[in-house]
C-alpha cells in the first residue's frame, strides 16, 4: 500500500513540473491531489520539512497557509470561550446528539479564533483503573459507547457530506491510538501489553468508527510503547491497520513530543535523525511540539536536512507527510482565505452555547444513592440549608481558568458554583450557610467547627467535596482513589450532626466512598459540569430536573480492587471461585447504573424474529413505562452474549442503547437492530465472524444482572 501512495504521488508529481500554476476553486479529491503535486514540486526541501510541524508559519513564497491548532475536549482550550461538562460528564448524558451539537459550536467559536485544526476527541476506552488520571477525557469504559460518542463529536466538529470542513467546522484528531489506558501502574503512558484479541476486542473499535462512519481527518498515536513497539514508530498499527485495513486517509499528528520520545524516552533510536526516520516511515506526518522549544524537535531542518541531502532515497517520506498536510489545508479551505481578526482578548462564547452548556450539565448528572427520597428538597419545607465543602465555590483566580472545570478546559466568561446557583436558587427564601470545612489538598482541620456549626444550624446540608485538577487529570495519576486529604473525615463529621445530609461529588475520576455510600442518605456525582455547574446541581437538589444520566465507568471498593469494570470474563469455578476471601468483588456502583426520582418498569423483551441465519438480522424491542409521580428519563441499555463459542468471551457487552423521556404513566417501546455487527466475534484464526448457536440478548437499565431482563436469539 506504502510502495502504490509512493509510486502515486511521483506521477503526481511529474505532472506538477509540468503545471506548476495553482489556481481554481475546485475541491475535488482529484484537482485537490493536483495542487498539492504542484505545490510539492516547486518545495524546496526546507519548505516541505517546515511543513511537518504543528504550527508551520505561512509560506508567502507559494501561498501555502497557516494552520491553527487548538484543543477542544469539551469548549475550546482558550479565554472566553464556552465551556460544556467534561467529556467523562458528556459520556454520562449517554445521548450522542448532545455531543454532536457540542462539538458543532465548538467548531463555530474555533473558526472565530481562526483555528481549524483541533486536537480532539480522545476515543480511549477506560480500563478499570482509576488510579490514572486521565479517565475524565474520555468516555467510558466500554468500547461500544466511546465508538458512539466519538463518531457523534467528530461528525459535529468536522461536518458531514457537502459541510465536511466548510468555514463552520474544522479537522477533529481522535486520539490516542491505541490501547493508551492499559498500563500495569495507572500512570500515564505507562507501557501497554496485551493480545491483538483485547486491542481489537475493546481499544480499535472507536478509532476504527471514527474513520469509516465520520471520516476522521487525523490521528494522533499514544505516548506508550505497545507491546514492545512505541506507537510512534508501530507500522503495524499506523500502516496496516489503520490505513490499509481501515482506509483512513487523512494524516497522522504525534502527541506531544513524541517523535524525539524515540530516543529520550524509548531508547530506541540512538539521536533525534534516527527518531524523525523512524516515525516518518511509520507513516508520522507531523511533529508536535508545544512551545517549540528545539531540543524536543524531530522534524526540523535542524535535524533532517542533512540526513535526506545524504540519503535522497528518504525524501519520498517527506513528501508523502507534506503531500497529506496540504491535502488537509486544502480540503479545509484555507488556500487563498482571508484570516479574520481576532485579538487575544476575544470572546466568542455565545449564549446559545452557554445554555446549551447548561441544558447539557442538567442531563449528565448521576443520581447514585438516594434513602427515603431525601431528594428533590421541598422548597415549602426547608428555612435553612447549609453548603459545605471545598468544591462548593470556587473563585475567577487570576491566571488560568477554574480548576472545577477539568482538565483542557479554557476559560468561560463566567462560572456559576455550587453556593452561587443554591444561592440563586433559594432567592432569598431559605438562608444560606457557607462553610468551606478544609481546602482540597490541605490536611488542616481548623475549618471543621465552623462547618458543623453551619450544619448544626440548617434544616439539610449539601456537601459538596471530590477533586479537581489539582487532584486529577494529565500526568496526575494517584497511587489511591480516597477523597483527598481531610476531606473523608469532614464528612463524618458532618454526618455526626444527624442533619440530612447530600453529598454532591464534583470530581474527574471514580472514588473510593465506601464511606458516603454506607451512611449518607443521598449521592449526586456530577463530575465536571462545565460552566452552569451550579445552575444544575441547584436544579437537581431543587427537583427543577431529574436526573437522569448513567455512570460510564464502574465504581471500586478499594484501589486493590483495581481493575473494575464490566468487562468481565467468566470466573474460576474452583478454588476461591473467583472471588475476594474477605471482601466483596462487585463494584461499589457499576456500569450503566443511575436512579431517579421516578420510577421505571420494564416488560419482556421481544424478538420480532427468534431464529435468523449468520448475515442476517431482527430486532429486539421492550416496553419501558414510568410508573412514578415525576416526568423522567430512563437509559435503556442492550447487552449481548454469544452463550457458547470457539472463543473465550466478556460475560457481556454493550451493543445498544438509547436515552428516552417518559411523562408519569407513559409507556414507549424501545427496539434494536441485532446484526453482524452486533452478533459477530473474532474466531481463533482472528477472524470477525457470526457464529451459529444461542445468543443471550439483555435489555435494562444497568449492568447489574438484577437490572436485566433477558432473551434469547438462534443463530442457525
Amino acid at each position: 500500500m506504502r510502495n502504490r501512495l509512493i509510486i502515486t504521488l511521483a506521477c503526481l508529481l511529474l505532472w506538477g513540473c509540468q503545471t506548476p500554476q495553482v489556481t481554481g476553486e475546485s475541491t475535488t479529491d482529484t484537482e485537490i491531489a493536483r495542487k498539492v503535486a504542484a505545490l510539492i514540486s516547486q518545495m524546496t526541501l526546507e519548505e516541505k520539512i517546515a511543513e511537518l510541524t504543528q504550527d508551520a508559519p505561512a509560506n508567502d513564497r507559494l501561498g501555502i497557509p497557516f494552520m491553527k491548532f487548538g484543543e477542544g475536549l469539551h469548549g475550546l482550550w482558550y479565554d472566553g470561550v464556552t465551556v460544556y461538562p467534561q467529556a467523562i460528564a458528556c459520556g454520562s448524558t449517554w445521548d450522542p446528539e448532545l455531543i454532536r451539537k457540542m462539538a458543532s459550536q465548538t467548531a463555530l467559536e474555533a473558526r472565530a479564533l481562526n483555528i481549524t485544526h483541533c486536537y480532539s476527541p480522545n476515543l480511549d476506552v477506560i480500563s478499570g483503573d482509576a488510579r490514572y488520571g486521565r479517565i475524565e477525557e474520555s468516555y467510558g469504559e466500554d468500547p461500544f459507547l466511546v465508538s458512539r460518542m466519538g463518531v457523534a463529536f467528530i461528525q459535529g466538529m468536522q461536518g458531514m457530506g457537502e459541510e465536511q470542513f466548510d468555514e463552520n467546522h474544522l479537522l477533529a484528531t481522535a486520539k490516542h491510538f491505541t490501547g493508551y489506558p492499559e498500563n500495569r501502574r495507572g500512570i500515564n503512558a505507562g507501557f501497554g501489553d496485551m493480545s491483538e484479541r483485547r486491542l481489537r476486542e475493546v481499544f480499535l473499535p472507536p478509532f476504527e468508527a471514527a474513520v469509516k462512519e465520520a471520516q476522521v481527518g487525523c490521528i494522533m498515536p499514544g505516548h506508550q510503547d505497545l507491546n514492545g513497539i512505541p506507537c510512534h514508530m508501530n507500522s503495524w498499527l499506523l500502516e496496516d491497520i489503520l490505513r490499509q485495513e481501515y482506509g483512513f486517509d487523512g494524516f497522522i499528528i504525534s502527541d506531544n513530543n513524541d517523535v524525539a520520545r524515540l530516543e529520550t524516552m524509548h531508547s530506541i533510536a540512538k539521536n533525534r535523525a534516527e527518531a524523525a526516520i523512524l516515525g516518518l516511515k511509520a507513516g508520522v506526518d507531523m511533529d508536535l511540539v508545544l512551545g517549540k522549544p528545539l531540543e524536543f524537535y524531530a522534524y526540523h531542518s535542524t535535524i533532517l536536512k542533512d540526513t535526506m541531502e545524504n540519503n535522497p532515497s528518504l525524501v519520498k517520506y517527506i513528501d508523502q507527510a507534506t503531500a497529506r498536510i496540504l491535502t488537509a489545508k486544502y480540503k479545509l479551505g484555507l488556500f487563498g482565505s482571508t484570516v479574520k481578526a481576532a485579538k487575544t482578548d476575544t470572546i466568542v462564547s455565545r449564549e446559545a452555547h452557554q445554555q446549551y452548556a447548561y441544558e447539557m450539565a442538567q442531563k449528565a448528572m448521576i443520581l447514585l444513592k438516594n434513602d427515603n427520597n431525601l431528594l428533590p428538597l421541598d422548597r415549602s419545607k426547608i428555612k435553612s440549608l447549609a453548603v459545605i465543602g471545598p468544591n462548593a465555590m470556587e473563585e475567577k483566580p487570576a491566571k488560568g481558568t477554574y480548576s472545577l472545570l477539568g482538565g483542557y478546559s479554557g476559560l468561560p466568561p463566567y462560572y456559576v458554583s455550587v453556593l452561587e446557583g443554591l444561592s440563586k436558587k433559594a432567592e432569598g427564601k431559605i438562608k444560606i450557610n457557607y462553610a468551606e470545612g478544609c481546602s482540597l489538598l490541605s490536611p488542616s482541620k481548623a475549618g471543621f467547627p465552623q462547618a458543623i456549626a453551619a450544619a448544626q444550624q440548617s434544616d439539610a446540608v449539601v456537601l459538596v467535596v471530590g477533586g479537581s485538577r489539582r487532584t486529577c487529570g494529565e500526568g496526575i495519576d494517584r497511587s489511591e482513589i480516597d477523597l483527598f486529604g481531610v476531606q473523608n473525615e469532614l464528612v463524618e463529621a458532618i454526618h455526626k450532626t444527624g442533619k440530612p445530609i447530600i453529598v454532591v461529588l464534583i470530581n474527574g475520576r471514580p472514588l473510593t466512598i465506601n464511606y458516603i455510600a454506607e451512611n449518607i442518605p443521598s449521592i449526586l456525582e456530577t463530575w465536571y459540569l462545565g460552566m452552569h455547574s451550579g445552575d444544575a446541581i441547584a436544579d437537581a437538589i431543587f427537583g427543577d430536573v431529574n436526573p437522569g444520566g448513567k455512570l460510564t465507568v464502574s465504581f471500586p471498593r478499594s484501589v486493590g480492587q483495581i481493575p473494575v469494570t464490566y468487562l468481565e470474563r467468566p470466573d474460576f469455578i474452583g478454588s476461591g471461585k473467583g472471588l475476594y476471601k474477605y471482601t466483596d468483588k462487585s463494584p461499589l456502583f457499576p456500569f450503566g447504573f443511575g436512579l431517579s426520582y421516578t420510577t421505571f418498569k420494564y416488560g419482556e423483551p421481544q424478538l420480532a424474529v427468534k431464529a435468523i441465519k449468520p448475515g442476517e438480522s431482527t430486532t429486539v424491542s421492550i416496553e419501558v413505562t414510568n410508573t412514578g409521580q415525576r416526568a423522567g428519563d430512563e437509559v435503556v441499555q442492550m447487552y449481548v452474549r454469544d452463550d457458547f463459542a470457539s472463543v473465550g468471551r466478556y460475560l457481556k457487552l454493550l451493543k445498544g442503547f438509547e436515552r428516552i423521556s417518559l411523562q408519569p404513566g407513559e409507556t414507549k417501546t424501545v427496539a434494536f437492530e441485532l446484526n453482524f455487527d452486533n452478533l459477530s466475534l473474532y474466531n481463533q484464526e482472528m477472524e470477525r465472524v457470526v457464529e451459529a448457536g444461542d445468543f443471550t440478548i439483555s435489555l435494562g437499565s444497568s449492568s447489574q444482572e438484577k437490572d436485566l431482563k433477558q432473551v434469547k436469539l438462534r443463530v442457525l
